[in-house]
Formats: structure tokens, C-alpha cells, sequence
């Protein structure tokens, strides 16, 4: 897996504070932005969010790109509506060699039986999707043979109100592994350009309790730990 930010909204934290300005004051834009000192923008930033203004994220957003993970992963990803996709097609890319790209759990991995199954069912799929491709099949149709181990890409664009939103629920213990750990890059990735904005970002337990009742991990305190040093 590999996650690159591919770009953001210049100066984001500055953007927030204008616009939570903006509702409170009568000044143009232009003096308000002209008035604004970076003490002022982390003071006040540090008031809205404590406030749950959060709207005025919505002003900034992120643009990822994601190599290698699963369809498996990316099924879930996807489920976020609030953000905009470009995926690898598996319509009009065709995979080609005695193997298509895959991803091994490391529940399989580790095992050299479990992996030997593994590698046996994923050459058996590479090996009929490519003689179905040969004998004419297009890759749209070929392409149903492909498990969800198959490799994808894909950017993703996201505003910072459901970034936090994607950390709360993605960061998460009990969140499936791969997406857990895409989302724990992502919010690396993020937090020195916003600070502010992502100082609690995390599972939902870093800045209140537990949400997950009782089906939390019992991992708390080290939980907090991990996202406040992050």
C-alpha cells in the first residue's frame, strides 16, 4: 500500500477561520482576511471546533492517492459518499502474466499453508481470466472471475468535516485492517497541514468514550495515546 497527497486547499486552516469569521462579523472578506494573524486563526480555529462548527471545513479538502489496496478495501472506501472517486477500471484494464496484482492478508501470510491455498486459488483465477481473455471475452466480462484480493488504485478527494468523519469510523480498532491502516496514513499525512482542525482526529474514543460500547476493544488509554502522538 502506498498513499500519497496529491494536493490541498492552500493555506487551509487560514480559509476555515475566514469563513467562521465571516458569519460572525460585518466586515468584507477582504479586511477580515487582511485582519487575520496566525494567532488569531489557531485561537479561533481552537474555539470553533470545541464549539462543533464544523461547516466551515467543509471549505478545505484533500486530495489522496492510493496505490495498492484490495477491491476489498476500496468496496469500503467507497462507501464514504460524501467524497469524489477515480478508481482503476477492471473494464479497460486488462491484466496480463501468470498473475494479476493481490494483496495477502497477513492472517495468511504468515502461514505457509494458508499461503500455499492462497497462491493456488489466485493463480487458478489469473489463469482462467487469461484464457477467457484470449478466446475473446472481453475484459469487462473476464474481469468477474477476480477476487477481492485483486490490487487497485484509486484518488480520492475528501473535505476535512468528513475526513474527520472517515478517521472516527476508520482508525477504529474493530475497523477491518487494510482500511484502518490506509486511513491512519491518511490522517498523518493531514495533521501538520491542519493541525488545528485534525488535533482530535482519530477513532471517536480519542475525544470522548468509547462509541463502540460493548464491543470496544478495551484499549483506550493506549488508543489515545497513539492518535495524540501521531
Amino acid at each position: 500500500m502506498k498513499i500519497s497527497l496529491l494536493q490541498h486547499t492552500p493555506d487551509p486552516e487560514r480559509a476555515v477561520a475566514l469563513a467562521a469569521k465571516l458569519c460572525y462579523s460585518s466586515s468584507s472578506i477582504s479586511k477580515l482576511g487582511d485582519k487575520l494573524s496566525q494567532g488569531d486563526i489557531s485561537g479561533f480555529l481552537e474555539k470553533i471546533m470545541s464549539l462543533g462548527h464544523q461547516s466551515v471545513l467543509e471549505h478545505i479538502s484533500f486530495t489522496f492517492g492510493i496505490d495498492g489496496i484490495s477491491r476489498a478495501c476500496s468496496h469500503q472506501l467507497v462507501r464514504h459518499r460524501l467524497a469524489s472517486y477515480s478508481q482503476q477500471s477492471q473494464r479497460y484494464v486488462t491484466f496480463k502474466g501468470d498473475e494479476f496484482p493481490h494483496v495477502i492478508p497477513e492472517s495468511i501470510s504468515f502461514s505457509e499453508k494458508r499461503t500455499l491455498l492462497f497462491s493456488k486459488a489466485v493463480k487458478a483465477a489469473a489463469e482462467a481470466y487469461r484464457e477467457l481473455v484470449e478466446d475473446g471475452v472481453p475484459a469487462e466480462d473476464a474481469r468477474f472471475i477476480l477476487p477481492n484480493a485483486a490490487e487497485t488504485k484509486i484518488i480520492v478527494t475528501m473535505n476535512a468535516r468528513e475526513l474527520l468523519h472517515f478517521f472516527e469510523l476508520r482508525c477504529c480498532e474493530r475497523a477491518q485492517w487494510e482500511i484502518r491502516a490506509m486511513a491512519i496514513e491518511m490522517l498523518r499525512l493531514v495533521k501538520p497541514l491542519a493541525p488545528v482542525v485534525f488535533s482530535s482526529a482519530g477513532p471517536g474514543c480519542v475525544g470522548s468514550g468509547c462509541p463502540e460500547g460493548a464491543m470496544t476493544c478495551g484499549k483506550i488509554k493506549e488508543v489515545r495515546e497513539k492518535f495524540n502522538n501521531l
